[in-house]
């Protein structure tokens, strides 16, 4: 087992508790022209950036209309929501307990900087624990999640090598990311997901209070 030193932590449905807000309002959508965002859909889109995610909703749901366009109608429903979210069981707890232990920690997220601040309005305390924040929209993140440069960037910014980084991650396409990245990896699916879709990953824990510094040599 590599040695772990610091932490990297995707935020959408692993530190925060956003999917339900955006999964109402593809379903709202959808509805719109007689669709159905099933969970087949939700699969295909979890941990990617908002365009991607938007590209794949009008293929998959065959919708009558550009990407561009669903985007802004998800936005105009989305904006108000994103402020209510709260935070993951667990989440707070374990990125307050690494830093008491001086673990240095990040986030990297698929979200963009509008969506990311509306989310975090009422979390800013909490944001001071992670010495890095790199959102989907950061220049040097030239792909998204399945893609491994946000990981890669998180770990530049916190000065660690990959194989020094554990991740947390939610979502089958964040896991393939750190894997790709060369990092470690504990996976904390959705409750609708199917598990065999993480079996790539280091370690699979129902959720993040059951995580146990000590299997990786943090405590």
């Amino acid at each position: 087992m590599p040695q772990i030193t610091h932490l990297i932590y995707d935020f959408d449905g692993l530190l925060l508790d956003t999917e339900p807000i955006y999964c109402q309002v593809n379903e709202t959508i959808a509805s719109r022209y007689g669709k159905t965002f099933t969970t087949e859909v939700y699969r295909k889109i979890m941990g990617r950036q908002a365009m991607d995610c938007a590209q794949i909703l009008v293929e998959a749901l065959d919708l009558p209309l550009p990407a561009e366009e669903h985007l802004e109608a998800r936005n105009e429903l989305i904006y108000d929501l994103l402020p209510k979210a709260e935070p993951m069981p667990g989440a707070m707890e374990i990125s307050q307990s690494c830093a008491m232990r001086g673990v240095p920690q990040a986030i990297a997220t698929s979200s963009a900087a509008v969506t990311f601040n509306k989310k975090v309005k009422r979390h800013r305390d909490w944001l001071k624990l992670f010495q890095a924040i790199v959102l989907g929209d950061h220049p040097a993140v030239k792909q998204s999640k399945p893609a491994p440069d946000s990981f890669l960037v998180a770990a530049a910014q916190l000065g660690a090598q990959p194989e020094n980084c554990l991740v947390f991650e939610d979502s089958p396409a964040g896991v393939k990311a750190a894997k790709t990245a060369g990092m470690s990896v504990v996976a904390v699916p959705a409750q609708h997901m199917d598990v065999a879709l993480y079996e790539s990953a280091d370690q699979i824990i129902t959720k993040l209070a059951d995580f146990e510094g000590g299997d990786w040599g943090l405590l």
